[in-house]
């Protein structure tokens, strides 16, 4: 299997062009979609080239019709041909001029134009660093989504929220029925009970693996009884005087942690306006290292993202008081609004969002302590994969344009919830778009924040 996944990959990469200016193109679609119009142009130029040559060809070519024509009725008789005075002169003017410009024309450079224009493109071409990104982005997508080489080749991308578990969870649907009939005659609850299978199951597999079937739409399930204490609201943040005659749609995405996604949060325009913003500033996402404290690119995050702030805009200055209005979180300490483009099988592996005890510094230089909430916005509906994942719990949120999902990272108490420890799918088909808000814990010390458990 692994030879093929090479094979497919080195055929692949024939295909792609080579050069050693632009970099990063493979980390963001959105950019890579200016690729598609620089080929287009490329295209175009390499047609008029095309058709200055058949041009030329066809002068050539008349020009030799003419003159086999010529010679030949000048050879069957060439005294009584060249007695003809006109014929005579004409045979000099040929020789002497002629075939000279033909000759000229025949080593005439159609090729100028379009050399030129190759030229000046080829500095906007992708490099050997993004060629190489996008093969192991192939082999990445073929790995987490179980895909053979012949699938991938031929480009017929299942969707993974249709895939089901085969093995592993046919073993867990086994253990777990024996699980229940070995507790028949248990007195513990059945909360408990409940929570000793998930245990159970969540630590039979690695994080890896947990995550990869997670983003297939496997992994673990929420038993029924969980699902009932799941709703779906119309919620006024906490009576907030924007929100009272038109409260928001809101449900439940999972319960531990709390997780909830509100519904037509951000309108098409305004989703518009933020990638527009965002475009130009688009840059190779970067993480905390938590050696040095300072950010850095990761191979397990692939993707370019920019950041906004409130005073540059109307519509990013709207979105952060809809976000403090409905968290009751203050924004103004929060950082700036993140917007992020997923490049090829784009991904972000297991993560935490706040700063764990061994990482004092990570926030040291924004000064306004730890990451007590995120708050993520879905500005594109993405074709097969791309969810949201978070391993430690079995949950997956999968991205639908113009919602929103919101969850704490720390305990009231100031702990972190290690629960919360998530990650963006590799995006097989489809082109992702999201933008984030990190809330700190500076400026909450007065507020009265949207509990989650307040929901209900």
């Amino acid at each position: 299997m692994v030879f093929k996944k090479v094979w497919c990959v080195l055929a692949l990469g024939f295909l792609l062009p080579f050069s050693c200016a632009h970099t990063d193109f493979f980390t963001s679609i959105g950019h890579m979609t200016d690729l598609i119009n620089t080929e287009k142009d490329l295209v175009v130029s390499l047609k008029d080239y095309i058709k200055a040559e058949e041009s030329k060809l066809e002068q050539i070519k008349k020009w030799a019709e003419k003159l086999d024509q010529l010679t030949d009725t000048a050879t069957k008789d060439p005294e009584g041909f060249l007695g003809h005075p006109v014929n005579a002169f004409k045979l000099m003017k040929r020789l002497n001029t002629e075939w000279g410009e033909l000759e000229s024309l025949v080593l005439k450079d159609m090729s100028d134009g379009f050399i030129s224009n190759m030229t000046i493109q080829r500095q906007f071409f992708p490099n050997d660093e993004d060629q190489t990104g996008a093969a192991k982005a192939l082999l990445r997508l073929q790995d987490t989504y179980n895909l053979d080489t012949d699938t991938l080749s031929r480009g017929n991308l299942p969707d993974p929220e249709h895939q089901r578990a085969n093995g592993n969870m046919k073993y867990f649907e086994y253990i777990m029925a024996k699980e229940k009939e070995a507790n028949k005659s248990s007195t513990d609850s059945e909360d408990q009970q409940e929570k000793e299978t998930e245990v159970k199951k969540k630590d039979y597999l690695p994080e890896r693996r947990k995550y990869e079937m997670l983003c297939r739409g496997e992994g673990l399930k929420m038993t029924p009884r969980r699902q009932k204490r799941l709703f779906c609201r119309y919620y006024d943040g906490n009576r907030n005087p924007r929100y009272i005659l038109g409260p928001v749609k809101q449900e439940d995405e999972w319960d531990k942690p709390r997780i909830v996604r509100f519904l037509d949060i951000i309108s098409d325009e305004e989703i518009e306006t933020v990638k527009e913003l965002a475009k130009p500033r688009l840059s190779r996402a970067t993480v905390h290292d938590p050696e040095t404290g300072k950010l850095t690119t990761a191979h397990y995050r692939v993707s370019k993202s920019a950041w906004l702030s409130g005073y540059e805009s109307p519509v990013v200055s709207r979105i952060n008081t809809r976000i403090q209005d409905l968290t009751g979180l203050d924004v103004s300490t929060a950082e700036e609004l993140q917007v992020a483009n997923y490049g090829v099988g784009g991904q972000y592996e297991p993560h935490f969002d706040f700063a764990r005890k061994d990482e004092p510094d990570a926030f040291k230089e924004l000064g306004t302590g730890n990451r007590i909430a995120t708050w993520l916005f879905y500005m594109s509906d993405v074709s097969a994969g791309g969810a949201t994942v978070f391993p430690e719990v079995g949950a997956s949120v999968w991205p639908r344009k113009g919602t929103a999902v919101f969850w704490y990272n720390l305990f009231p108490s100031g702990e972190g919830d290690y629960s919360t420890r998530h990650a963006a799918c590799p995006v097989l088909v489809g082109n992702k778009w999201v933008s984030n808000k990190w809330l700190h814990e500076r400026g909450q010390e007065f507020r009265r924040p949207c509990t989650l458990s307040e929901l209900d």
